[in-house]
């Protein structure tokens, strides 16, 4: 697929003292890329332009944007570093085999379309919570531009064409899809008057979303597909600040996302753990197969951790401060076979015991913001709430509907990751910034499901250990490896290196194209030297953008 309906937006923004006037943007379209830098212009905040971009995108990107999912945000504020969950929830009528036959086998595509597959949306409490402790132009300002879009229409892009047709045929009728989206001609005006409408109400109200006109809609909907979702469950629903995951690596402070993403920890850990086997790297090229081999018995490793301890902490108990232990991690790497692929069996947990889109600001206050939307899979569950508009969500896929029995995204997991009524599920979302001296040096986070941890790693090691500048970075040809095969996944269409390829055989790696297409879209902001750089993934149809703020913007 060329894209995932996974939306990862983060906002990027940079505690930068010495860049007072001037901000940096990089944004999955032109039109969010716009809203973002008016809100800017207009003297609003970080938080201000990723309210308003969030909003735009769930107009204007609907395969991914959404306001019937939910996510995460990462966000380094007036030197506050703070966490922001608004990840969906299990229905109340949810329960741990709903997905099960009676045979006991896992029947994924209920978890995947219908109105069963849909948790709780977080999204519009999430910017409401963020715009009550941080946003400075009024509420109904920032979602005008996405009311005035959705009403008068955008043009419609090929690749979101080529998606909605594809997951026509997918749906196969099975859904209101079509006849919502159906319409969409390629470079054609497609206008949404039930969408234009909900906006109004929610800029009027954004509690009218989970207990007025929409909700009643959304329950209604519900009840006509199956799906499980009250108006309790929305009445309940709560956006939680968190404490981000810190750690140190080298001269940085790294921030981000704790559980109930797997993200900050698998990436600590993974740079944790290159730098506990640097004798093996030493002298290594970029991408040459022993390089790649030793990337994947690093990764494997944090995946099985990944699949043993990590939960929504709400519900159970996560041995954050042993995972990453020093000592723990020195232990981990020690087991490492530099020279051939470590059996799976040898590769357990070590404790005794889709789209994705994302987009990065900066404000001229320096303050950072990182905010990741999802409806998870593209166009999420395929059902449209009538009269509403919008698509909800299939994030019951990421809870571990079977334990050992792999999700969409191939990840496993267990009774930590069950389904539990009121219950986050887990995510590989990885929204961070990197600290150096107090000062933000990278903000950057990406898209792609299990291997958005990957993709991160591997981008900051580009940098680090082969000095490579951020575009090129960015832009350079990825892999991903995670339990259980041995098998490695390219993260676009590009050819491996003739003599990479050949080198991973002879260790025993399969080599494969990613099945779900460019998965892995790098929207980043890197400050250094007191400049700032704002890059978009030459995969995505982004654009990075660093602006000068008039002083005397108004507010």
């Amino acid at each position: 697929m060329l894209m995932r309906a996974l939306i990862f937006i983060t906002v990027f923004v940079f505690a930068a003292r010495g860049w007072a006037g001037t901000a940096a943007l990089a944004m999955p379209d032109r039109w969010s890329a716009e809203v973002a830098q008016a809100v800017l212009m207009d003297g609003g905040n970080a938080v201000d332009a990723a309210i308003a971009a969030t909003f735009m995108l769930a107009v204007t990107l609907p395969d991914a944007g959404n306001i019937g999912g939910g996510g995460f945000m990462t966000a380094y504020m007036d030197d506050e570093a703070v966490f922001l969950d608004f990840r969906e929830r299990a229905p109340a009528k949810a329960y741990r085999d709903m997905f099960l036959d009676e045979g006991g086998n896992f029947q994924q595509r209920l978890s995947l379309v219908g109105g069963k597959a849909s948790g709780v949306p977080g999204t519009v409490r999430g910017m409401q919570e963020a715009h009550s402790r941080y946003g400075t132009l009024p509420w109904r300002r920032l979602l005008a531009p996405a009311i005035g879009i959705a009403r008068d229409g955008f043009a419609v892009s090929e690749t979101i064409f080529e998606l909605a047709v594809e997951k026509i045929a997918e749906d196969a009728g099975e859904t209101n899809f079509h006849r919502y989206f159906g319409r969409m001609q390629k470079g054609e005006i497609f206008k949404q008057a039930e969408l234009a409408a909900t906006l109004e109400l929610l800029a009027q109200d954004p509690d009218a979303f989970y207990s007025g006109v929409p909700a009643r809609q959304l329950v209604a909907q519900m009840e006509a597909t199956g799906g499980q979702i009250s108006l309790s469950d929305l009445k309940t629903y709560k956006a939680v600040w968190r404490e981000p995951l810190r750690d140190n690596w080298r001269e940085f402070e790294v921030l981000s996302a704790p559980p109930p993403s797997s993200g900050g920890f698998a990436l600590v850990q993974l740079l944790k753990l290159r730098e506990f086997s640097d004798q093996y790297f030493s002298g290594l090229w970029h991408n040459e197969a022993r390089y790649v081999h030793l990337m994947a018995e690093l990764e494997k490793r944090v995946y099985a951790d990944r699949a043993e301890y990590l939960g929504d902490p709400d519900y159970v108990a996560v041995p954050m401060d042993k995972l990453l232990e020093d000592d723990y991690l020195r232990a981990r790497a020690s087991s490492v076979n530099p020279e051939a692929i470590s059996p799976i069996e040898t590769v357990s947990a070590g404790l005794e015991s889709t789209e994705t889109t994302h987009f990065s600001i900066i404000d001229a206050e320096g303050n950072a913001v990182s905010l990741t939307t999802t409806l998870n899979w593209d166009f999420g569950s395929g059902v449209v709430v009538e009269g509403a508009g919008f698509l909800l969500n299939n994030q019951m896929d990421d809870f571990s509907a079977k334990v050992g029995v792999p999700n969409k995204f191939g990840v496993v997991g267990n009774d930590r990751n069950a389904i539990v009524p009121g219950k986050r599920m887990l995510s590989s979302m990885s929204p961070t910034i990197l600290l150096r001296d107090g000062e933000p040096a990278l903000v950057i986070g990406t898209s792609g499901g299990s291997t958005i941890i990957t993709t991160v790693f591997q981008v900051i090691l580009n940098m680090q250990d082969f000095d490579m500048p951020l575009q090129e970075a960015v832009d350079a040809l990825r892999f991903h490896h995670q339990l259980p095969q041995a098998l490695l996944i390219r993260h676009d269409q590009r050819e491996v290196p003739v003599a990479t390829r050949k080198g991973l055989e002879k260790l025993g790696y399969a080599v494969e194209e990613n099945s779900w297409g460019n998965l892995g879209k790098v929207h980043a902001i890197s400050a250094e030297n007191g400049k700032l750089t704002a890059v978009s993934d030459i995969r995505a149809q982004g654009e990075g953008r660093v602006i000068e703020i008039p002083e005397s913007a108004p507010n």
